[in-house]
């Protein structure tokens, strides 16, 4: 089978290398995979920043995927063949502390799908059962692929922030997450407004106003205008940052209220700001990492009843087959959450 790799450590390199089918071990299920995400991550992967200077490549990639099961190892009671289902990347070990109180999602060990092992841009993926969520039929496919994304964002508004009915909301940055979680936060009764810079301008803040949010280009205009404007000079209740840049948290700060809440979600890196003007103003600092069982649940549930509009997000326009373009698009900011036919790859 093969399985598109990101396999030299420098921008680009990706290539579709042959892989042998794998074994479902004892616990294991083997999925066939159907469709796949592009997401932030794993434009970093092929951007080779940093974070993944830990990989040992080659590395087939992709983590956010459907498909279905198509063989069990013996000891699987929970999934049989044909099920449909989503996994869960963050693999807990199952015996650190964060594991034991039921924080797999910040595990001492954790390994993650696509990164530290072989992903889901290939024909078929084993996968722990503790990994595997189902989703139900009547779920549309494509839909099934960003599961994961979405679940990140029903952590993030549902589990971590105040939103609520009537609350004026501030979604920094308008990629794949920010969309989702805006889109969560509006079911959550919020008022949000989508922001971004003048790289979003010609498609994602486009795409922000195509689902019906407010958006402001904040190199473009001034911020501090339109907090004066939007919210009669006191300030966003809840900003969600899901920029990945440094800038996120400091402007979240001038835009927040007295006695707000700022959600991180994005990984920016090192920020410098003065935090006594935090501490003064009582703005709630929460940090939103990933997400867990119950997250999945909601996001399936989002999803299936166009609370997500799946089908305005999706690009479908991109192929595994010559994936540079895809990756490329991304990074620039053309494009939002692309999803592969995963299929094209099948023997």
């Amino acid at each position: 089978m093969r399985g598109l790799a990101k396999a030299r450590p420098s921008h680009g390199n990706m290539e579709l290398q042959q892989r042998s089918r794998p074994t479902p071990g004892p616990s294991e299920a083997l999925v066939e995979v159907e469709y796949a995400g592009l997401c932030g991550s794993d434009g970093g992967i092929f951007a080779f920043e940093e974070a993944f200077e830990r990989m040992e490549l080659p590395t087939v990639i992709g983590h956010e995927y459907t498909g279905r099961i198509v063989d069990t190892g013996g000891d699987v009671d929970s999934f049989a063949v044909g099920d449909r289902v989503v996994e869960r990347p963050i693999r807990g070990c199952g015996n650190c502390y964060q594991c034991a109180i039921g924080e797999e999602n910040v595990c001492q060990d954790a390994v993650i799908t696509g990164v530290d092992h072989d992903g889901a841009y290939t024909q078929y993926i084993a996968v722990p059962e503790r990994a595997l969520h189902p989703v139900p039929e009547t779920i549309d496919p494509q839909a099934a692929a960003i599961v994961e994304p979405t679940s990140i964002g029903a952590r993030a508004v549902i589990h971590h922030s105040r939103v609520g009915p009537g609350d004026h909301v501030l979604v920094e940055g308008p990629g794949p997450i920010g969309l989702l979680t805006a889109q969560i936060a509006r079911a959550q009764g919020g008022t949000v407004t989508v922001s971004g810079v003048d790289s979003d301008e010609a498609y994602r803040l486009a795409l922000a106003r195509e689902l019906g949010f407010e958006t402001i280009n904040v190199q473009s205009a001034s911020l501090d205008d339109y907090v004066e404007e939007w919210t009669n000079g006191i300030g966003f209740d809840v900003v969600f940052d899901t920029t990945g840049h440094p800038s996120g948290l400091t402007t979240g700060v001038d835009a927040v209220r007295k006695g707000g809440q700022i959600v991180l979600i994005g990984q920016t890196g090192t920020t410098e700001m003065p935090y006594s003007p935090l501490v003064r103003a009582e703005i709630d600092l929460q940090c939103s990492y990933a997400s867990m069982y119950e997250d999945f649940e909601r996001a399936v549930v989002l999803l299936q009843s166009g609370v997500v509009d799946h089908e305005t997000m999706i690009d479908d326009q991109y192929s595994l087959l010559d994936a540079t373009p895809a990756f490329e698009s991304f990074l620039a900011g053309e494009t939002c959450k692309p999803v592969f036919d995963v299929t094209e790859l099948h023997d």
